[in-house]
């Protein structure tokens, strides 16, 4: 198959592929835009989207140093109000205490790298790094929901972020390579600021990560059309685009069933897309 000549592999990108290769193809490959709800109710689902996009931009401009006083005051909303305030909180730790003196931290920074005949690419919430050798990814959660452990550690974003920074984070390390030792990744929640979840990088997962996404990458480029076929699993289809155009209902899944008790992480099936929500207005 025969992919876009501008396409990337992305943590979303490779999502898709491995929940549904249909939708990997109707989104990546033919890039259809299906005019379908992807969660009931319309109105919450887009305001929550709005402001989980709200808080990642708070996030980035406090980061790069834009007066507090000024981003608290373009506040809407309770979710965005409360999820600043634990973020106020916890900002302290990362310029002063953790990551600490001597740290530099790069905020929305993109990477990239090849892999075989494609490209990977990963845009990053934080990275930390200090000039001995310690580098830190964070990556800001909004979900109700703490998402759990065992759900986290099988996320494509889990896999592919630390493994891309090895390959093409030497520019934030004082240009010498990144062994996967010095990596971690930490996933904060917004909502439970207190408890975020911490993953350990290693040679053995870099190797192991390797493979597996050449192996992801060169079974995608030996794929006919016919062998892009629908998941199994319909409970993700509730909150898919596509739904209706693949015979898999019509009716959106509701917003607060997908931010229960379940196997998927809270709101990973619906497209968070904060590049193509406009930055909030300073000035």
């Amino acid at each position: 198959m025969n992919l876009p000549d501008d396409f990337q592999f992305s943590q979303g990108s490779l999502q898709d592929l491995v929940d549904c290769r249909r939708r990997f193809f109707l989104r990546c490959i033919r890039r259809l835009a299906w005019p379908a709800v992807q969660s009931e109710p319309v109105i919450e689902h887009e305001r929550y989207v709005q402001q989980g996009s709200d808080f990642h931009r708070l996030a980035q401009q406090a980061l790069v140093g834009l007066p507090i006083e000024r981003l608290s005051a373009s506040l809407v909303g309770e979710d965005l109000a409360r999820w600043w305030g634990n973020f106020l909180d916890y900002l302290p730790g990362l310029t002063r205490a953790e990551p600490g003196p001597g740290w530099q931290l790069y905020a929305e920074i993109s990477l990239t790298a090849p892999l075989g005949d494609a490209r990977l690419v990963g845009k990053y919430d934080l990275v930390a790094a200090h000039p001995q050798g310690r580098v830190l990814i964070y990556d800001w959660k909004t979900t109700r929901q703490r998402s759990r452990r065992s759900v986290l550690e099988k996320r494509l974003q889990t896999r592919l972020y630390p493994y891309l920074l090895v390959r093409a984070g030497a520019f934030l390390n004082a240009g010498a390579p990144i062994q996967p030792e010095q990596v971690e990744m930490i996933y904060w929640f917004a909502e439970h600021p207190q408890q975020p979840e911490r993953f350990v990088y290693s040679s053995a997962a870099y190797q192991a990560d390797e493979a597996f996404l050449t192996s992801l990458i060169e079974t995608v480029m030996r794929l006919d059309e016919a062998d892009f076929y629908l998941t199994d699993d319909d409970r993700l289809c509730a909150y898919c685009v596509y739904r209706s155009l693949c015979n898999r209902g019509v009716t959106a899944g509701d917003l607060a069933t997908l931010e229960g008790d379940r196997d998927e992480d809270p709101l990973t099936t619906i497209d968070l897309d904060f590049e193509q929500i406009a930055e909030i207005e300073y000035s």
